[in-house]
């Protein structure tokens, strides 16, 4: 696209890229747990998540949860203690099961019957660019109404794609549209 920023942050601009935002969102709604996976507490809160049912223990295993039964087993009582890559492994799986699982619902708040969410655009943080090369950004909102692209593409976890999808949102600010391609923060509740 046209638009798009080639060389972001060479006369020190900071900001972080509108889809990364928009993902750090939807992970907010989606509710995880916030115990720390190196807590019992929260190791065992990912395990339960993971191992409840057949269908929530095929999906640990298709995102990538490959350890026996037994071990997961031993994991519950206390007896083991997972390694790092397991425990990374672990909080993959969650991660990954728990955003397709909430996905429908969370599509279904923010279209909110054709309605649409509204979304707030935080401009880019200029305080270290030098006068003469700032330039005029502000504060705005845009209603989406079309969430369908953006939350399939964060569910599957397509960086790729989900930047693609966002970009086609944003392009309904009008011309300026690539002063948002970066920002500070992207805000919507549903």
């Amino acid at each position: 696209m046209p638009e798009r920023n080639l060389d972001f942050g060479k006369f020190g601009a900071r900001g972080i890229k509108g889809h990364q935002a928009v993902a750090h969102q939807l992970d907010a709604l989606a509710g995880y747990i916030t115990t720390p996976i190196t807590a019992r507490r929260g190791l065992l809160a990912r395990l339960h998540y993971l191992t409840r049912t057949q269908h929530a223990h095929a999906a640990a295993r298709a995102a990538g949860l490959t350890v026996t039964d037994r071990t997961v087993k031993a994991w519950l009582d206390g007896t083991r203690q997972p390694s790092r890559a397991s425990l990374a492994a672990i909080e993959q799986a969650y991660s990954t099961v728990r955003r397709a699982n909430v996905a429908r619902h969370l599509l279904a708040r923010l279209n909110r019957d054709g309605r649409g969410t509204r979304v707030e655009f935080h401009p880019l943080n200029q305080s270290q660019v030098s006068g003469p090369r700032q330039r005029p950004v502000e504060f705005r909102t845009l209603n989406v109404r079309r969430w369908d692209r953006i939350v399939a593409a964060w569910a599957a976890a397509d960086d790729q794609g989900l930047d693609d999808a966002w970009i086609d949102q944003v392009a309904d600010l009008g011309s300026q549209w690539g002063q948002y391609e970066y920002v500070t923060n992207i805000g919507f509740a549903a």
